[in-house]
């Protein structure tokens, strides 16, 4: 599996205490291979820290971001509830759509700047995250179309006039907040894969205190309604994205070596993997968006998307966790593969799935054991939360799944799988599952369960192909490859090709 002769597992069987790690530097050795418990052992604290010193920073700043749209939505919710309705559409819909898309797009910089790092190569940090500005800023034009016809899109969809018209005027009010994403994302992945992610946590909290202020005084205070919020929305989305520049500019002197026209080199090859990384991440976002659709054409939808909603609202918070992890095993597979470390790799792999499996048998565990309370936090309604209750197994099944599938996608952006992943993502989901769920929901007396079943089934489907992807990689041919994207992306094969000529 390691594709390491046994000469050189000998010579690269130091005590573990050697180990230094591949983010200290490319001098570091690989990791021994493991023959008794105490390797296994130390290895494993090792990894553990390494995981969660990343991971911790980033679920908090996902969670405060998370807390901005929240808090947006409930100070518009004291307007009225026409503009609480409006503005949630606006968010959950246009916004969520190009939040997705363009946090695909800036994917791509996790393979890239994680490798580069590995490799030592540092200073081409900064020329990477400036190639991805250009992109997302470009991407962002295109996806202009989408906030100012969200009106008659919005009505297409079947929404009210009154909610349309006012979620129209809202998105094309927050559309500096989505360019701001084309500065935030890109810094935000030139960060994680050095590790520094610590400014990340400080910068969310930061801009969540702020952004609290800010709505309250606009709106309760000035009382410019939705136009307050969106004001607010957008000044804290730029605030987070200039201050993480500034931390970038003033204090990352190695990755930042200041603008330069090689952000220009490759870029059409840097857009392919950008879209590769965003259709992934997306197809991932759509698949579960669409239970919700079709669970809304079932008889008594009141409360089969009601019980389904709480279900994926309690799904959502876990989430939170995960995403935090797969942008660490991210960051720990692609800096290992730059480093040339295939053994620490598949570790690192093995160590993270594990973990994050225990975490989603510890709350599916949790849901089961409390399924006929939990959701008394969401409604007092008796029939809500008996239908809950019968959710309540499926839930625990999609918090196992969803815990081991972020592990396998972030291995995936780590190592630059992302077309692959996508199509298997295609195949998975929306000719496997969805059908599947269709068939079940609506042709047996299963209904919003079967719907559920079918979902489950195309992640099921998904993840046992991962996980077998992932058994047979050969991490030694990997670090081959990431060594020869590194040449490709740096310009030395050129320069190798140079060279030979003369």
């Amino acid at each position: 599996m390691d594709g390491v002769s046994s000469r050189e597992t000998a010579e690269l069987h130091p005590a573990p205490a050697t180990y230094v790690g591949a983010t200290e530097g490319p001098e570091s050795t690989d990791y021994p291979v493991i023959n008794n418990f105490q390797d296994a052992k130390y290895i494993c604290v090792m990894e553990s820290v390494k995981l969660w010193t990343i991971a911790g920073p980033i679920a908090f700043n996902i969670l405060c971001n998370y807390g901005i749209n929240s808090f947006t939505n409930i100070f518009v919710g004291h307007i009225g509830d026409l503009e609480l309705s409006a503005v949630a559409i606006s968010l959950s819909v246009i916004a969520n759509f190009t939040f997705g898309f363009l946090f695909g797009m800036a994917s791509a910089l996790e393979t890239l700047c994680g490798q580069a790092f590995g490799a030592g190569q540092i200073e081409m940090l900064g020329v990477y995250m400036q190639r991805s500005w250009i992109i997302l800023a470009a991407t962002c034009f295109f996806l202009l179309p989408l906030y100012i016809y969200s009106e008659p899109l919005l009505k297409l969809l079947g929404q009210e006039k009154e909610i349309a018209e006012l979620a129209g005027k809202f998105s094309i009010q927050i559309i500096p907040q989505m360019f701001s994403l084309a500065v935030n994302f890109p810094t935000q992945k030139f960060l994680q894969a050095q590790s520094d992610v610590a400014i990340l946590a400080w910068l969310g909290f930061a801009a969540l205190f702020v952004h609290t202020g800010i709505l309250y005084l606009f709106i309760r205070v000035f009382g410019w309604g939705t136009t307050g919020a969106a004001a607010a929305y957008n000044i804290s989305a730029w605030g987070i994205s200039l201050a993480q520049c500034v931390y970038v500019v003033g204090w990352c002197k190695d990755g930042w070596k200041g603008l330069s026209w090689l952000a220009f080199k490759d870029i059409w090859a840097f857009v392919r993997l950008s879209i590769a990384s965003a259709v992934m991440l997306c197809l991932e976002i759509w698949y579960f968006m669409t239970i919700i659709v079709l669970t809304g054409h079932l008889e008594n939808p009141v409360i089969a998307v009601g019980s389904l909603s709480i279900c994926m609202n309690i799904n959502g918070w876990e989430s939170m966790l995960f995403i935090g992890i797969n942008a660490a095993i991210s960051v720990r597979v692609s800096n290992e593969l730059g480093s040339g470390h295939p053994r620490a790799t598949k570790y690192s792999v093995i160590i993270t799935c594990i973990e994050s499996l225990i975490i989603g048998i510890f709350f599916a565990i949790l849901i089961i054991a409390t399924k006929d309370h939990f959701a008394v936090i969401f409604t007092s309604s008796k029939e809500m939360q008996t239908a809950v209750s019968k959710l309540a197994f499926l839930l625990g099944i999609t918090m196992i799944l969803n815990s081991v599938q972020p592990v396998i996608s972030g291995v995936a952006v780590g190592g630059g799988w992302q077309a692959l992943v996508a199509y298997i993502n295609l195949f998975c989901y929306y000719i496997i599952g969805l059908p599947l769920g269709f068939l079940l929901g609506y042709k047996t007396y299963l209904r919003v369960e079967g719907i559920w079943i079918g979902m489950i089934f195309g992640t099921f489907l998904q993840t046992l192909i991962l996980v077998y992807i992932l058994y047979k990689t050969n991490w030694t041919k990997e670090v081959e490859e990431a060594t020869e994207r590194m040449k490709i992306w740096t310009g030395q094969d050129m320069e190798e090709s140079e060279k030979m000529g003369t």
